[in-house]
């Protein structure tokens, strides 16, 4: 009994949704880099501000870019990583990042509610690796959640590590 109370209990406590609200997309660094959530105290933070992120590349490619970089951190994107990016947004898919705001669907061609709504949620295989955590988004668009990878570097923040969000 008290080792099925513990296990609940461990289940419980990584089975976590965070709910992040944007009053609007960014549209230059400096605000992006002035959210709150850009201190990136949190893994949800930085999983927020990559869809965020994402949001932007369709009407400013380097902007975006400039984004992503900052909330990897010291490892910044390679040429590869970019043309992955680009290579993703081909063929009319700027709505994939607009679709993990909350009421975004493709009955309204993916156009969110107000204020912009990111639900951010981890599991219990979120935390297995020391110093990363695995955390995933809900898409209007797609069956299953897409994850996000996170780490958490000496500083205390939470850099993006990789993402599966535009699949």
């Amino acid at each position: 009994q008290l080792g099925d109370n513990i296990k609940n209990a461990v289940r419980n406590a990584a089975n976590k949704t965070v709910d992040i609200t944007f009053s609007a997309v960014p549209e230059t660094y400096e605000e992006f880099v002035s959210l709150p959530e850009a201190k990136m105290e949190t893994p949800f933070e930085t999983a927020a501000m990559t869809v965020l992120a994402f949001c932007v590349y369709p009407k400013d490619r380097e902007l975006s870019v400039k984004m992503l970089n900052y909330l990897r951190g010291p490892r910044p994107m390679s040429g590869m990583d970019i043309n992955f990016i680009r290579d993703r947004f081909m063929d009319g898919k700027d709505y994939v990042p607009r679709s993990y705001f909350d009421g975004a669907t493709p009955e309204n061609n993916y156009l969110p509610s107000e204020p912009y709504t990111i639900t951010v949620s981890s599991n219990p295989y979120s935390y297995q690796n020391e110093g990363y955590a695995t955390l995933y988004v809900t898409s209007g668009g797609a069956d299953s959640p897409r994850s996000i990878q996170l780490r958490k570097a000496k500083d205390g923040k939470w850099y993006l590590w990789e993402q599966l969000i535009l699949a």
